[in-house]
Parts: structure tokens; sequence; C-alpha cells
């Protein structure tokens, strides 16, 4: 009773004197660990080659001789339960795909839920479900039972990334109404950069624990999750909301406006998709994700098949006699391997820039830009690859990926613009519905185009060309959706006494007397806020280090 206590929203309501400089880093406690799920690739080899036959070699796998789509689906149905072959990446994958199509969708489900309990309750409950996905997920491994990879990290730890992932959002919106933009950037910055801190260190633990006859995957979610628990607590018990009326020193919101693109009443949630606007910008951020999430997640393959031996200094080998020589293929790999590097820094500095900009650009031109920009740059590394320009190539893509990254973080700061912030977390959270289409349908556009061009016997190094104009296609869509977008129209607004009846229901609490600025940058002890900058900022720091190391093998 006295942890439940300790959850309530009313426990988390700031006293005067709060620094809201607090809030972002106990939002990126949360975003870093739950952002790791972008980095389990790093263990679809190790978990593929875990069984080892009489001979130490690795069993064959539960699709072995599987040629069509229909056999592999057959073969992972089998792969579920069977402990006597080992799992492909084709079996292991669907795990990423549940990651994401489960976090949209409890996001969705429990949007509303987490306006009234609170962030430091949907925190609390991501952790357990995050976590405890990650230890059910280890027996799997060490049973070799992949229903429970699915169920535990799939499934209950993707309910964890959806609640991870919206508790902070109305939160910070309401702590920096003055810069909405930065701080949902400074928060979904870090989902971007979970796999960049937990992939290296995944691979370190591995390492670590592997023997022979156990590649140390089991061991290793145990230590995550751990680790991940305790950063995941903190995070959520350093949550706070401010109370109502409370706004920074100094700031007045902007006066209202008919033709303003910032709203200055509420959208119930319950009213949300009754507007055009909702899909609209459900259309806006399918596109933004489908037309990159595709290609970053083939990033090191793409530039392996596109330039071949001009990646190593040999222009004159083709990636098809590359694939014969294991050395030649190994340092191509590498390079790989540094590009997809660079294109995760791209990714999470473009949550923080891009969405930073949208306070001064505004969202609507914020969109408009990464539309247009992202059309020309698709092209441009279509031409590039035909011309053989690796710097061009590489270029475009980094754009695209700081792009890409700062859809995400700009899209809350848009909603709060065109619903209001009382349900934004919520709304929010019925909004990443579209991302779960997109980390299919962009996947899905990329892999099944990649495939039939390639049995169609078309060069590797001109497989991705049309696929770069369909991706441009997309964005063509999301522009003219963005275009479309207009202030929400005042019907759809809650009047003063249903909103005074939701604040209430949310347990808020007001400000008293004219105390309505306390707590700009708070009485806090300054080593106290240098101290939580630092319990997240070191660890990003080692991530961002790592990856550069991996990203200047591309410039030798």
């Amino acid at each position: 009773m006295a942890l439940a206590g300790l959850l309530d929203k009313e426990r988390t309501i700031a006293g005067e004197g709060f620094n809201r400089w607090l809030v972002p880093p106990a939002a990126l406690a949360i975003h870093l660990c739950i952002g790791m799920a972008y980095g389990f690739s790093v263990f679809w080899k190790p978990l593929g080659n875990a069984l080892l036959g009489p001979d130490g070699m690795p069993l064959p796998s539960c699709a072995a001789g599987a040629t069509t789509f229909l056999d592999k689906l057959a073969g992972t149905g089998r792969a579920l339960f069977a402990t006597d072959c080992n799992w492909t990446q084709f079996d292991l994958g669907w795990m990423y795909t549940l990651f994401f199509v489960v976090l949209g969708c409890a996001a969705a489900i429990w949007g509303g839920w987490l306006e009234r309990a609170g962030p430091r309750k949907a925190g609390f409950v991501s952790a357990l479900c995050w976590c405890g996905g990650l230890l059910f997920s280890a027996l799997g491994v060490y049973q070799h039972q992949l229903w429970m990879l699915w169920l535990g990290s799939g499934i209950v730890g993707g309910i964890g990334l959806g609640l991870g992932y919206i508790s902070p959002v109305s939160t910070l919106i309401k702590w920096f109404p003055d810069r909405r933009g930065m701080a949902t950037g400074m928060a979904i910055m870090g989902f971007g950069g979970g796999a960049m801190i937990g992939s290296p260190l995944a691979t370190l633990l591995m390492s670590k624990f592997a023997t022979p006859g156990d590649p140390g995957v089991w061991q290793t979610f145990v230590t995550l999750a751990a680790v991940y628990t305790v950063f995941m607590f903190a995070g959520a018990f350093g949550y706070r909301v401010p109370a109502t009326g409370w706004k920074p020193a100094g700031w007045e919101p902007p006066p209202p406006s008919s033709k303003a693109m910032i709203a200055a009443n509420h959208v119930h949630l319950r009213n949300a998709h009754r507007t055009p606007q909702f899909w609209l910008l459900w259309i806006v951020l399918c596109m933004n994700v489908s037309a990159g999430i595709g290609i970053i997640g083939a990033a090191s393959p793409m530039l392996q098949e596109t330039f071949g031996g001009a990646l190593i200094g040999s222009p004159d080998i083709g990636f098809a006699d590359l694939k014969t020589d294991k050395a030649l293929l190994a340092a191509a790999v590498a390079i790989g391997a540094g590009f997809v590097g660079l294109i995760s820094l791209f990714n999470i500095g473009g949550r923080f820039f891009w969405a930073s900009s949208s306070d001064r650009l505004g969202r609507k031109n914020t969109y408009v830009i990464f539309f247009v920009l992202g059309i020309a740059l698709y092209v441009l590394a279509a031409l590039a690859a035909s011309w053989k320009s690796l710097a061009i190539f590489v270029a475009c893509f980094c754009v695209i990926a700081s792009m890409y990254g700062g859809g995400f973080a700009t899209i809350p700061a848009y909603l709060a613009d065109m619903f209001g912030t009382q349900f934004v977390g919520a709304i929010h959270g019925r909004l990443l519905t579209a991302w779960s289409t997109a980390g299919i349908l962009g996947p899905v556009v990329v892999n099944y185009m990649h495939d039939i061009r390639l049995e169609q016997k078309v060069p590797f190094d001109q497989i991705y060309g049309p696929i770069f104009y369909v991706l441009a296609a997309m964005l063509v869509v999301g522009l003219i959706a963005n275009l479309l977008v207009r202030p929400v129209a005042d019907r759809y607004f809650m009047s003063a006494e249903e909103l005074a009846n939701e604040k209430r229901l949310a347990h808020e609490r007001a400000l008293k007397g004219d105390a309505r600025s306390a707590g700009l940058d708070g009485q806090h002890n300054p080593v106290f806020i240098w101290f939580a900058w630092l319990a997240v900022g070191i660890p990003l720091a080692y991530g961002i280090w790592v990856t550069l190391q991996k990203s200047a093998a591309l410039f030798k």
C-alpha cells in the first residue's frame, strides 16, 4: 500500500521551487532503456547459432530447405516450440516487428489511463513490463523456446515500450510550454540513443558470459534487466507534474488568433479522432516513418550491395564477387556497420535539432521541410548510386535519418499545438498506431522490392534505385496531408466546465494565490541537478563514442 501511495498522481505534483530541468533526465532514463528495442538485432546471430551438434557445428535451422515465403512461415511455426533446430533471422525478426506493433497498440489503449494515473505510475508499469519481459525471454533462451521470446520481449516488453515511450510527453510539454519541441526532442532523443548504449553493452556482456556451448545471451538478458530496472525506476520516481496554472516566470502564452496553428483550448481524447487533423497527422507520421524505417533497417546490406568493392578501394569488384572472398566481405561488413552507426548518430541528433528548430519554424513548416527535402534526397540518392558517388549517397541518408528521427520528436509538439495539452499524451498514444503501421509497411515494401529484383537477376548495384523512388512517392503523400492541416474547429474544444471536470478526474491541483510562476529554475541544489544529468549523459556519451569509433571505418 505504501508503494501504491507513492505512485499516485497526487504525490507527483511539484511544489514551489521544483526545478523543471530535473524532468528531462527522468524521461531520458526511461527512454534510453526501452530504446534498446532498436538494437535487438545484435542478438540474432548468437541466437541463430545457439544449438550445436556433436561435431561442434550449429544445427540446421527449423526452416532448412525453405524456398518460398510460405515455407519460411511453416518453418517459423515449427521453430516456436522446437528444441532440436536453430532459429533463423526471419523467426527472430518477428520479435522486432512485435516491438513496434505492440508499442503503438499499447500507447493507444492505455494513453487515456496514463493521463489520469500520471507519468510515475505509467513509468513504473513500463519498467515492470520491459524488464520482466527480458527476464521471461532469458528463460525462453535458456529453454530454447521461441514463443517465450515473442511473448516476453515482443508482447509484454512491447507494452512496456508503449507506456514508457509516451509517459513523459504531456508532462514535458506542460513543464516547457515555451519550448515544446525542445522538451519532447530531449526525451525522444533517448529512444533513438538506447541502442547506441545497449548494443555495445550487450556485445560486451555476451563476450564475458559466452562459453564454447553457450553464446551467453540469456545471462546478458538477465543483466540488462537488472540494470534497466534501476534506471527506469529512478526515472519513474523522478517524474513530477506541474500544478494547474503553473507557467515559466516571465512567459505569457501567445494571444489567441483564428489563424494561429497553436490552440488556446483543449480537445477531449474522445473527440480527437473525430477531427480531420488527427487523421491528416496520422498520415504525416505514417509516411515519414514508412519512408525511413525500411531503409534504416537495411542500411548495411544496402551500402554493400550498391557499392561493392568500392567500399574497400576496389571499385572494379561488384558485390557478387565480394561475397566469394571472406576477408574482403568482412572488411565491407565493417564499413557497413560504420554506416549504420553514422545513421544512428544523425537519427538521434535530428530528434533534438529538428524538434528544437520547430519551436521557431513552426511544426507544419518543419514537416514541409522533411517531405520536400526528403523527396529531393531520395532522388539524389538514386542518382548517387548510379554515379557510384559514395560521399553523396552517405550524406543523403544521414540527412534522411535526421528527419526520420526529427519526425518522431516533433509530432508530440504538433499535437499539443493542434489539440491542447490536457490529453496530448493520450492523443499521441493513439497516433502512434501510425508507427505500428509504418513498422510493417516500410520494411515490407523495401524487402519485397529488394527480393523481387534479386530474383529477376537485377545487378546488385541497381537494386535500390526504384525503391528510393517509391519511398519518395510516400513522402509526396505525407506532404499533401501536411499541407491540408488547418486549425481545429471550435466545436471540438472542451468548454471551461468540461475542462475543470477533467482536471478534477485527473487529480490535478491548482497553485495557491499568485504563485503562478513558481519554480522556473527552482531552488534545488545544483549538485543534484548535475548528478541527474550526468547519470543519463555519461551512458549516452559512451554510446556516441563507441558509435563514432565504428563510423570511423567509413572514412578510412
